[in-house]
Parts: structure tokens; C-alpha cells; sequence
């Protein structure tokens, strides 16, 4: 380690730290690492640290890119070949110096490494790789580490990925086929969702061959992620939760994160710089991409055709209740789970607690506050054996207004409305 340039190495890292900041899918929920004895580090216990960026998106303390420099222009992208900014790359080497020094110091609990593209696929996947298997091999590092695949890597390459890395990632960049096209023409929906699949078959052969053989590898424990881009083309709110379904369903992803558009770069195909940034819509994507996957909802539920964007002033959960009122009231007292958690402002856990509850006592509103409700908005959706005079409100035409004027949302200051394009 003593030939790394420190100095030089700083201004590296100012700048693939920067560049590394506009990946959003940096969760570690899910792994399962632990330390065996005499290693560093310990993914079970800590996970990864977080932290937030001032505008509200999720960073972990070494996130960092391999390289800026890259052969593809994707107008949305900082590290685009035709942009006129600083470029550097880290050696295999200085990325494993780093990530050491920065755990043994306690500024991280893991690595988050993506990166532009050097030459070709291959020469890139081959990188992140060996940075993950120095780490875990020679360093004995057991912390997280999460690596981001690159489209057109061999499969040997991701096998070996997943191998030594807690989680994989695909991004998908652009939901629409079409966004794609105009934003970034050198690549398709083929080509970016291949390693999914990849990382999909080889978790499906290792889980079955740990069935037979106690002593096969671990591959990708907290499995894959992907993340898209939103508010940088014209899709709608119905394309990107249909596209998050279909992937949920077809290659098991753990997580789809969705990341707001942040106008960067000049470019008439892109909204210009200075437009605001989605964060409410980024926010509501995230509600609904919950409700598919903790809440029972199907795609189709939460946007709907004929309005294929997410009603921004209030929750999605809510939003459904109040176009579909002819599903409440629902008896706390009575109804199946799957109805009470179909309840606005009853969450997962709440629903778990009113169904013990019920056994011994009538639920009442009151009990609903200190279970955690937010009751608030669940009073206008449900029957208790009491009487409940807000009921009343819930056939009258002006509800969905009412219901608003009498809930509070932390967003009102950041309601723009959706971005307007082109």
C-alpha cells in the first residue's frame, strides 16, 4: 500500500464520490454477513451506514464510482462521454485501500461500487470483481458490499460477482422503451435487464444446491435491486409501477428504487436546468411500490388507465380508499387482515395488533391511536361497535376534499405539480 499517491487519491475521490451520489439503490436491508472470527467488519449487525443527501435521497458513507470515464452518452447522465467534466479512475487497489481505511476509521460499514463503463463490459465487471474478492479474500473484510452489474457482462463475470458481494444491482435507467431510445440510443431494455436474469437463474441453482450440499457458496445473500430514473422522459406514473411489478414478478428483486430526475446537464431532449426536482412524485412512487410489495396491492390498483399518475396530494393507500369507496366501511371488529391493512393510516403492524386485540376487547378509535394508527384518516373508512359519526361523510359527493382539508401532509410546501417536458 505504501506506493498509493495519497494526495492524488484525495482528488480521485472528490470526484467518483460526486459522480456516485445520483445512485439512489444503496440499501442493505437483507443481508445476513456475519463476522467469523478474527475478520472486519460484520454486515448482520450494522448493516450499512446511511445517510441523506439535503435533498432527501439515501447515501451510504463510501459510495463511490470505479471511474466517471465511459463510453456511452446518456443525455441523463453527469458521466456521459460528451460532458465536459473532471474524469478519474480508481486502481483495483486504491478502492480496497479505501474501503479499509475508511472501515477501520469507522466512517463505513460497507461499499457501495458502481461504475462508468472503461472499454467494454467485460474490462469493467472484471474491476468490481476484483475489488470484492480482494476485499473479501485477502482482507478478510465482512462488511457489506454492494457491487452494480454492468450490462453485457459474461456470466462468469456476475457469477463471481455474487460470490462475493451482498447485493447485486441492474439499473434500468429510463422505465419506457421509448425514453430510452431518445435519451440513451446506444442501449435497450434488452440489454439492461439481462443481468437480472442472470443473477436470477444463478440464485435459484445455489439456493437448490445449498438444499443437497451445506458447503455451496453463498451467492448475492441480500439478492438484486434495480432503479430507474424518473421526470428525465415523458412516462407516466402507470408505466413505472407496471415495469416495477413485472419486475418483482419476473426476477424476484428485492427493491426498485426510483430516483427524481435532477436537472444537471443542458440538453433540449431533458427538462432544463433549474426545473424542480420530482421528490413528491419520487415519494408517492415509493407509497405504492410498498403497497405491491407489504400491502397485497396488485399494479393495476394503485394507478388505474384513465389517470396514469399518482394523485400527489395524498397517499396512494389513500387515494384508492377514496375511488373505491364502496369497499368501506370495514368492521375492525370482523374484517379479514387483507381488508384491515387496505385501511388508510393502518399500516403492517397495526393490523397485526388489531387482529390480536379483538379477541379480548371492541376496538375503538381510541384503541386505534395508541396502537399507532393515524386515525385521522382511517376514522372515515371504518365500523367499530360504537358509533362513528364520520362515517357519515363517506357517501357525500365533496368526501375526497373533506378527507383532505382534515389530514396534514409534511409535503405541502413541495407540491409543484408534475414536471412538464417538452
Amino acid at each position: 500500500m505504501s506506493s498509493i499517491n495519497y494526495e492524488r487519491l484525495q482528488g480521485k475521490l472528490n470526484i467518483l464520490a460526486d459522480a456516485a451520489k445520483y445512485d439512489v439503490s444503496c440499501s442493505s436491508s437483507g443481508s445476513n454477513r456475519k463476522n467469523q472470527g478474527g475478520a472486519l467488519g460484520d454486515a448482520s449487525k450494522s448493516g450499512i451506514c446511511h445517510s441523506y443527501t439535503e435533498d432527501g435521497r439515501c447515501v451510504s458513507l463510501l459510495k463511490i464510482l470505479l471511474t466517471n470515464h465511459c463510453i456511452y452518452d446518456c443525455a441523463y447522465c453527469t458521466s456521459r462521454r460528451s460532458n465536459d467534466t473532471p474524469r478519474a479512475a480508481f486502481t483495483v487497489e486504491e478502492v480496497v485501500e479505501l474501503t479499509m481505511q475508511f472501515y477501520r476509521r469507522n466512517y463505513i460499514e460497507g461499499l457501495f461500487l458502481s461504475s462508468g463503463i472503461f472499454k467494454d463490459a467485460d474490462h469493467t465487471m472484471e474491476r468490481l470483481v476484483e475489488v470484492a474478492k480482494l476485499l473479501r479474500t485477502r482482507e478478510r473484510f465482512n462488511g457489506y458490499i454492494h457491487l452494480k452489474t454492468i450490462p453485457g457482462a459474461s456470466k462468469e463475470l456476475l457469477y463471481q460477482a455474487g460470490l462475493y458481494a451482498d447485493r447485486l444491482s441492474a439499473n434500468i435507467e429510463i422505465p419506457t422503451k421509448s425514453g430510452l431510445a431518445l435519451l440513451a440510443p446506444e442501449k435497450d431494455h434488452a440489454q439492461l435487464q439481462a443481468p437480472m436474469q442472470t443473477v436470477k437463474e444463478e440464485i435459484i441453482t445455489i439456493k437448490e444446491s445449498r438444499k443437497k450440499h451445506k458447503s455451496a457458496p453463498k451467492f448475492t445473500p441480500a439478492g438484486q435491486t434495480s432503479q430507474m430514473i424518473v421526470g428525465a422522459s415523458n412516462e407516466t406514473d402507470l408505466q413505472v409501477i407496471q415495469l416495477s411489478s413485472h419486475f418483482y414478478q419476473k426476477y424476484n428483486l428485492k427493491r426498485v428504487y426510483y430516483s427524481g430526475y435532477v436537472p444537471m446537464l443542458s440538453d433540449s431532449r431533458l427538462p432544463a436546468i433549474g426545473t424542480p426536482v420530482p421528490m413528491v412524485r419520487e415519494n408517492r412512487l415509493y407509497q405504492a411500490d410498498w403497497l405491491m410489495r407489504f400491502y397485497g396491492f396488485g399494479a393495476h390498483e394503485i394507478v388505474e388507465p384513465d389517470q396514469p399518475f399518482l394523485d400527489l396530494e395524498c397517499d396512494p393507500k389513500l387515494a384508492w380508499a377514496i375511488r373505491h369507496r364502496e369497499h368501506f366501511p370495514v368492521n375492525i371488529q370482523h374484517a379479514p387482515y387483507e381488508s384491515i391493512l387496505r385501511i388508510p393510516g393502518i399500516g403492517v403492524k397495526t393490523a397485526k395488533k388489531i387482529i390480536k386485540a379483538r379477541k379480548f376487547n371492541q376496538i375503538t378509535l381510541e384503541h386505534l391511536k395508541k396502537m399507532g394508527a393515524a386515525v385521522n384518516r382511517a376514522k372515515f373508512f371504518i365500523a367499530t361497535t360504537g358509533k362513528n359519526e364520520h362515517l357519515a361523510h363517506l357517501t357525500k359527493d365533496n368526501f375526497r376534499q373533506f378527507v383532505l382539508s382534515h389530514t396534514q401532509t409534511k409535503f405541502n410546501d413541495q407540491r409543484n405539480g408534475q414536471l412538464s417536458l417538452f
